[in-house]
């Protein structure tokens, strides 16, 4: 019911599923979720901080390995030294990012997370395939191959997140949310006696979505749109609005009416909730 729009429809900078921009990160379910990458300075402060502890526990275990074992067999001493790079900068930081559904000490420090490209949460394989390729290209590499990575491609993403299907977001981002649609004057005695039914998750996303980017869009592209989720949402308003009121403004009026009743059934709750409790 909700298929993606034909190309010749798709307006600039929107992709082909519907209220869906080519820059936004889409969920599954084909929501748009806000997460922003993270910047590459704040990547490489995260980063430069991971790679001091990861030198900090090699050398530690390496001194560990020597205190155990001593230079009295060579080959013992060896292994042991290889098994404390790989604890270090390989299992240590799988398991810390699996566990923590993708943080280390350094994305603790500066607010960040990583993800998979989809924006849900990593497991234990998009950590172990960042954590090898970051001995590489990050420990073997003084990281050079990281910040090339990171600075070509769109989400700054490295080489082991580009293998993984992840990239790493500001988890404390502080999300604005838009000033409200005003209710249209020539509709609002229409809208306050309609009867509005409750819109569909999906639907009632579109229309949001669609509202906050319509000034983008291509006219026709804008028009063919605003006359397609008003087709979808009409079943649930009666009754219709009046004749020759332009598609997008009913689309406005349907919003701001919900909106409307839904604060005041909030303050009804909120009012009666208070009354009863004394």
């Amino acid at each position: 019911m909700y298929g993606p729009l034909p190309p010749a429809m798709a307006p600039a900078g929107v992709s082909g599923t519907v209220g869906v921009g080519r820059d936004d990160l889409v969920s599954g379910e084909a929501v748009a979720l806000d997460l922003p990458p993270a910047g590459i300075g704040l990547r490489m402060v995260s980063g430069l901080i991971d790679l001091v502890l990861g030198f900090a526990a090699w050398y530690a275990l390496q001194w560990l390995s020597l205190k155990v074992v001593g230079d009295t067999d060579f080959a013992l001493l060896v292994a042991s030294f290889t098994l404390s790079m790989v604890t270090a900068l390989v299992v240590v930081p799988t398991v810390m990012e699996t566990v923590t559904r993708g943080k280390t000490v350094g994305h603790w420090a500066i607010g960040l997370r990583t993800v998979r490209d989809d924006a849900g949460p990593i497991g234990l394989r998009h950590a172990l395939t960042r954590a090898l390729l970051g001995v590489i290209e990050i420990y073997g590499c003084a990281g050079i191959p990281a910040l090339l990575a990171a600075v070509c491609t769109r989400k700054g993403q490295r080489f082991g997140d580009l293998l993984a299907g992840t990239y790493v977001i500001r988890d404390r981002h502080r999300l604005s949310v838009p000033d409200p649609i005003p209710m249209p004057p020539e509709l609002s005695t229409w809208a306050q006696t309609a009867d509005v039914a409750p819109l569909p998750d999906q639907l009632a996303i579109m229309v949001r979505q669609f509202l906050a980017r319509r000034a983008d869009m291509k006219p026709q592209a804008r028009m063919l749109l605003s006359q397609r989720l008003l087709r979808d949402a009409a079943p649930y308003v009666a009754p219709a609005p009046p004749a020759g009121a332009p598609d997008e403004l009913v689309l406005i009026a349907i919003m701001a009416e919900r909106r409307r009743r839904d604060t005041e059934r909030l303050h009804r709750d909120e009012r009666l909730r208070r009354r009863l409790l004394g």
